[in-house]
């Protein structure tokens, strides 16, 4: 008849099963996908290039992509691009500072959050209306040429 298991037993198990799990996660890159632990720095390099433009950061949009006295949400990067005026661009966390939700939409001059119903100005992120009581942080972002990067 088997033993019932004990505490150091199951825990040895648990611990052995993390370590076999983890065995592969030491070639994983930021994107989730693998990259081999002899990647040469020139196909990291050229991989990041996609993704990013020199020194200006990750490229999040074209400026185009930005309505004028609107928005986009980016909920990968959990951030918001408004542009209130024409050819200014204004960046915001995506994160509601009420109670951690992600805002889902840029509409008649505000960042709105779905779960609770705060609503920030696009042009400085402060709170329009409530239960919200503080702003959205604002992020850096940059215009190189027709692309919006994110600092």
């Amino acid at each position: 008849m088997p033993q019932p298991a004990t505490r150091r037993t199951i825990l040895a198990t648990g611990a052995g099963a993390l370590a076999l799990g983890c065995a592969g996660c030491a070639g994983k890159d930021a994107g989730g996908g693998t990259e081999p632990a002899s990647a040469s720095p020139s196909a990291s390099a050229s991989r990041a290039g996609q993704e990013t433009a020199g020194d200006g950061g990750q490229v999040l949009a074209g400026t185009r992509d930005i309505p004028e006295g609107g928005g986009k949400v980016f909920e990968k990067e959990k951030v918001v691009v408004t542009q209130p005026k024409k050819g200014v661009f204004k960046a915001f966390s995506a994160i509601c500072t009420h109670q951690g939700c992600t805002v889902n939409a840029v509409a008649d001059g505000t960042i709105d959050c779905p779960c609770h119903g705060s609503r920030f100005r696009i042009t400085d992120g402060s709170v329009v209306h409530g239960p919200a009581t503080r702003p959205l942080p604002a992020r850096s972002v940059s215009v190189h040429g027709n692309s919006i990067h994110l600092a």
